[in-house]
């Protein structure tokens, strides 16, 4: 995924500035391609994600009635 500014830079050098995917690829170091799906993209990047299980989840039950048996 690009950063906000390389999208943002990305859409101004080739609306503005009227320079080649390919040229804009090279400066960036960035593939052409993901420069064509950032000039396509409607809205910048996001960066959201899902919550995230912990590695414990899956003994959780078993340690918590471990702990009610042997409090100490």
């Amino acid at each position: 995924m690009i950063a906000l500014e390389d999208w943002a830079e990305i859409r101004r050098l080739h609306r503005a500035e009227g320079v080649p995917i390919k040229e804009i690829a090279r400066r960036l170091g960035l593939a052409r391609n993901t420069v064509r799906s950032a000039l396509r993209a409607d809205a910048p990047p996001s960066r959201e994600r899902g919550p995230r299980g912990s590695s414990v989840d899956g003994v959780e039950p078993q340690v918590r009635a471990l702990l009610a048996e042997f409090p100490r």
